[in-house]
């Protein structure tokens, strides 16, 4: 008498459970979407570049080896090239940040 009772709470239990799986499933397809990749440097250049601005600008540490930072310099230039819509601003910060970072660094600091 007691297997009837039993089959019937365990098809009640997998419908409820079926029911709420469905229904996390809609809301993670509903969230609006994220980012995926890693976070750049969202803030304002201080009038004269540090090295831990150029670094946070690169996306690298401070202590990079050299050809690290090349790397970055060149992922972060492909996304802001001006002949790919970028700004000549930002590219300069960029091959400033480069040219801190590889000790190359002149006095002049920013063109712009």
């Amino acid at each position: 008498m007691a297997t009837p009772l039993i089959a019937g709470l365990s098809v009640a239990a997998a419908a409820l459970a079926g029911r709420y799986g469905i229904q996390a499933w809609q809301a993670f397809k509903a969230r609006p979407p994220t980012a995926r990749m890693r976070k750049f440097y969202e803030g304002g250049f201080l009038p004269k570049m540090t090295r831990r601005e150029a670094a946070l600008i690169l996306g690298v540490r401070e202590s990079t080896p050299a050809d690290k930072v090349r790397e970055a310099h060149r992922k972060v230039m492909v996304a802001n090239h001006p002949d790919a819509g970028g700004s000549h601003y930002l590219a300069s910060k960029i091959n400033e940040a480069k040219d801190i970072m590889l000790g190359k660094s002149k006095n002049s600091g920013s063109a712009f």
